[in-house]
């Protein structure tokens, strides 16, 4: 006992205690982020075994993008582990603060089950609102379905504001940390759907869950499969609510986004779809008309000035490509 005093002492002495004390509120609500690190070596093992199986075929599976889309999932990691507890938990405890119900540990399966209902509408407006697919479009402009695809994950996410669509689970009175970490687990369930090595499950797993024959859908830029598929563990709710479309083997999902970046930069990856938003808010127009790139479709484009001939028929402007650079 007394070594352990002596050993207690040194660490007060050093400051550390009472830096976690400091940091422990903080990191509270990205605990998800210690699941994630936990993962990771498994998803490692995981895309390694793929590998090994499609590694003969370039249109599957390409090295460098694999370890550039885990370089772009740790960015991801390293902002939601600094910024997540200064930005985002702050207001889930003020929303907590003011519950509207007092849940206890037995409401674990309703959880998941609201934050799986949240994720879906988070997902479709991260598709459906340019601000948020500014920040989403990275997840999908990989041309290849893999494991490592699961990966692409933008470092501007915590800025972006996304969490937003979970708040209403901790005003209802659902704990913050145990939203935290029913995101964490249906994420890492979301990394086994991106393959193509799995073709179809039972039936009744197809009804019921997101597989990766649903998410191949999802990523698929035909144009019957752009949109479809929310879902992220289940898939009941683009069921309910009209997005759903099953894998046809007559039509192989394409993948990719309709406007194509071809880059190998981290920074132009993660930014490109905001430099375009916001060189499209900076043409001439009034203040309303500019903001509403912000929350219409990434495909909407205002109607060119009449007075400004060459604006007329003005094609979307893009990030140039890696080759398009001088």
């Amino acid at each position: 006992m007394v070594l352990i005093d002596m050993m207690r002492t040194v660490l007060e002495d050093s400051g550390l205690i009472s830096l976690w004390q400091f940091l422990a509120p903080w990191l509270a609500l990205d605990e998800r982020q210690l699941i994630f690190v936990i993962a990771t070596p498994v998803f490692i093992a995981v895309t390694l075994w793929e590998y090994l199986k499609i590694r003969h075929d370039p249109q599957l599976m390409n090295v460098p993008e694999a370890i550039r889309n885990f370089a772009l999932g740790a960015g991801y990691q390293v902002t939601e582990l600094l910024f997540a507890g200064l930005i985002a938990f702050p207001v889930y405890a003020l929303c907590y603060h003011y519950r509207l119900l007092e849940l206890n540990w037995a409401t674990g399966f309703l959880t998941f089950l609201g934050v799986d209902f949240c994720f879906y509408w988070m997902h479709r407006a991260s598709h459906r609102m340019r601000w948020f697919w500014a920040a989403h479009v990275v997840h999908h402009s990989s041309e290849r379905m893999n494991f490592s695809t699961a990966m692409r994950q933008n470092a501007t996410n915590i800025f972006n504001g996304m969490w937003i669509f979970y708040l209403p689970l901790a005003l209802i009175g659902f704990n913050p940390v145990w939203i935290g970490i029913a995101y964490a687990f249906s994420l890492v369930y979301q990394f086994f759907v991106h393959t193509t090595l799995v073709r179809h499950l039972p039936a009744w797993v197809e009804f019921l869950f997101n597989t990766p024959s649903h998410h191949r859908v999802h990523h698929g830029r035909n144009p019957e499969y752009i949109d479809r598929n929310y879902g992220g563990t289940l898939i009941i709710w683009d069921r309910l609510f009209g997005t759903f479309v099953p894998e046809s083997d007559s039509n192989p999902p394409e993948y990719g986004i309709t406007r194509q970046i071809h880059s190998n930069n981290l920074i132009v990856l993660w930014t490109h779809e905001y430099v375009d938003m916001f060189r499209d808010m900076a043409r001439p127009g009034s203040l309303l008309s500019r903001l509403q790139h912000l929350w219409n479709p990434p495909e909407w484009q205002r109607p060119a000035p009449q007075n400004n001939n060459k604006d007329a028929g003005r094609n979307h402007d893009r990030t140039p490509s890696d080759a398009e650079y001088p």
